[in-house]
Formats: structure tokens, sequence, C-alpha cells
């Protein structure tokens, strides 16, 4: 239980991430809310909200060859340290009053241009902390870590912006990258060989991993399903809105509710894995999870019963949670050394660089069909997906075949420790 905690340098990577997390969050509020008080228009909020995610999907393959390519660490300070500039500069424009609407635009691209190399970066980064005996345990706490903020840095920019003002957010949330970037520093005993560098075109490099997540059938059938999941069945930005004023008739104050009810829900699947990290390595557990998940988010398409709707929503955070980080892990335990931070890149894009491409068709089904039926239909195509994924290729949801290949890389990981020092 919790072994990623005996690396010292995971632990300092934790405290960073908890500090720099929380203060993401804070920019996470505080960006839509000064794009709509510049703008009243809630399209251009949207836009700003995917201007955040949209580099990660174009640039995502370009950043995992970076991760393959160079240090991990070192790429990582590189990110950490660019991070602290897009919201020292809104916080110098917004308290200048010199903040207009293009200029919000212009951060959200640049946050999202250095999110797309830091995502695969610090997700391939894990296993040169902890080993992949640990890996699980350390993907779970991160997830902790990152729910438990959702729920923290929210709560506190929506009071520093209404007593204080929107610039103390951004100010904040630079001043937070300063413990990720010290915590890299204090590292020590970092794995010591050198990345290769092979005399290869960039895009040929960059097919390398896409090539690789063809011929690995699980990790290619992870990479579809998180991707499938993320396109109709994570839109609870687009839909949690129009479900509390329009659906449960609950206004604002429900909808806080709504999203506290499956932030607490992610936050105890993360810690159950973080305690349990066994769990994560049966794949008809990942099954079953993505089975409640798609029942869960059906009951509440279905529900017009506030308490009801908390319930169902909590079991669909705790089985979301359950379910992407047991991808997260099955894939990088499988995926080879060299190729993990293409791999990881591509599982970014899976994870986050569709989510403008979701939130647009829930947005368009439910301004058709309500959201109720927007989310029903996403949840059911999720759900025919993974049945398909389990039908076909059943060694990715069922028993694990025993080939050559899993054998190599169960040996890989039991001798990374002693390899890795």
């Amino acid at each position: 239980m919790l072994g990623a905690l005996r690396h010292r340098n995971y632990r300092l990577f934790l405290v960073g991430q908890i500090v720099s997390t929380i203060g993401t969050w804070m920019q996470t509020v505080a960006l839509p809310w000064l794009a709509l008080e510049l703008t009243h228009n809630g399209f251009l909020v949207g836009l700003v909200l995917a201007a955040q995610f949209l580099p990660v999907l174009i640039l995502s393959p370009f950043a995992g060859e970076i991760a393959d390519r160079y240090r991990k660490r070192t790429v990582l300070l590189v990110t950490q340290t660019s991070f602290v500039v897009p919201p020292f500069v809104l916080f110098a424009l917004t308290t200048s009053g010199h903040a207009q609407y293009w200029m919000v635009v212009l951060a959200a691209v640049a946050t999202g241009t250095i999110n797309a190399l830091d995502v695969p970066t610090r997700q391939a980064f894990q296993v040169d902390m902890v080993g992949k005996q640990d890996l699980m345990n350390a993907i779970a706490l991160n997830s902790s870590v990152f729910n438990a903020s959702a729920v923290i840095g929210p709560s506190i920019a929506g009071i520093l912006i209404a007593v204080v003002g929107v610039p103390i957010c951004f100010l904040l949330n630079s001043v937070s990258y300063l413990a990720a970037i010290g915590a890299l520093l204090w590292m020590r005993n970092l794995p010591a060989t050198a990345p290769r560098h092979e005399e290869q075109p960039v895009l040929t490099r960059i097919a390398q991993g896409a090539a690789y997540a063809r011929r690995e059938p699980v990790v290619g059938m992870l990479l579809l399903v998180v991707a499938v999941f993320s396109l109709f069945a994570m839109n609870r930005t687009t839909l949690m809105p129009l479900f509390a004023d329009q659906v449960l008739h609950v206004g604002a104050h429900g909808f806080g509710f709504l999203l506290a009810s499956m932030g607490l829900g992610s936050l105890a699947g993360a810690l159950t894995l973080a305690f349990f990290p066994n769990l994560a390595a049966d794949p008809r557990r990942q099954l079953w999870m993505a089975a409640i998940w798609v029942g869960a988010l059906l009951e509440f398409s279905a529900s017009r019963v506030f308490a009801v709707s908390l319930v169902t929503l909590f079991v669909a955070g705790y089985s979301q949670i359950s379910f992407v980080a047991a991808a997260n892990s099955r894939i990088q335990t499988i995926t080879p050394d060299h190729l993990r931070g293409r791999v990881m890149a591509l599982y970014a894009e899976a994870l986050i660089g569709v989510g403008p491409l979701g939130a647009t068709q829930a947005g368009a089904l439910a301004t058709l069909l309500g959201a109720p039926w927007a989310m029903a239909i996403g949840a059911s195509i999720a759900g025919a997906v993974v049945l398909l994924v389990r039908l076909l290729r059943p060694e990715v949801f069922g028993q694990p075949r025993k080939t050559s290949s899993t054998a190599a890389t169960a040996s890989a990981g039991t001798s990374h420790r002693s390899a890795r020092t």
C-alpha cells in the first residue's frame, strides 16, 4: 500500500503537484470567468476552454517524440517554468485594466501548447521515479491529488474572486509552479541512462509510436476505448449546467453539489486504487468499472430526483477514475521504455485532446434533443464500444493471454528497480 511514497523523488514530485494543481484549478475557474466578464457571451467563453485543449490534440505526437528523445526531468523543468508566464501576464493585464478577449484566448492557447508537451512527459516520468512495481500506486495518488484539488482550488478561487477579484487567482497559479520546479530540482538518483538518439526523421519516430499501438492490441484498444469515453461520456462541464437548470431545477447551488458529488466519487475511486493498486491489474474489474460507469450515466440521464442524481454521479465518478487510471497503468506497464513518451502522447490525445470535440457534440445533441438524451446517447455509444472490444479482443478485458511479450514485460517490471539504480 502507498508503495510509491517509498521513493524520495516521487514524494517531492507529489508535493509539487499538490501545490501547482490547486493553482491550476484556481485558474480553471478564473479564466472563463474573465472571458465572461469581457464578452458576456457563452459561446466565446466556450472558445476559451476549447483553446486550452486543442493544442493537446494537435501537438501531442510531437511532444511524445520530445519526451522520448530528451531527459524527462529536463523537459519538465522547461514546461513547468514556461507555465509561470501565461498566468503572470494575465495577472499584469487584469490588474492594470488592459485585458482584452483576444489576450485571454492567446493565454489559453499558450497554456494548452505547454500542456501538450507536459502531459505525456509527466506521465512517462512516473516510471523513472517509482518503477513499474509501484506505478499503479503513483498513478492513483496523482489522480487523488487531481480530484482533491478539483474541490479545493475552485472553492478558494470562488472566495478570492468575490472578495479580491480575478487577478489574484492568476498570480497564485503562477507562483504555485515554483513548488513543482523546486521539487524537480531537488530530485536525485534518477535513471542515468540517456535516451537513445536514433538518427531517423521526426515523423518516422512519431509513426513508430502509432505503429506500436496498432501492433499491441491491448494498448491500441485501451487507447480507443479511452478516446470514445472522453468523446461521449466525459462531458459533465457541458451538460451538467443544463441538468441543474432545466432538468432538476436546482439552480447554481445544486450545480455545485452535482459537480462536487462526481468529484468526491472520483477521489474515492483514486484513493481505493492508491491503497489497493493490485485492483487495477485485473482487466475484468476494469470491464466492470466501464459497465458501472455507463449504467450510472444512464440512470443519471433518467433521474428527476436530485438525491438520486447525486448518488449516481458519485458512482459515475468512482467508476470513471477507476477505469481511466487502470488504463493508464496497463498501457505504461506494457509499453517499452523507449516508446513510452510517444505512446503516452497518444493517451493524452485520447483522454484530453478530444475534449473540445466531445463538448461540441454534447452541446449539439443537447440543443436538438435535450441534455438527458445527449447524455444517454453518449453513454450508450461508449458502452457499445466496450462491448464490441470485449467480444472482438477478449484479451483486453478478459483473462490476459500468456505470451512471451507478457512474460518479458513482467520480468522487466520485477527487475526495474535494480536495473535503474
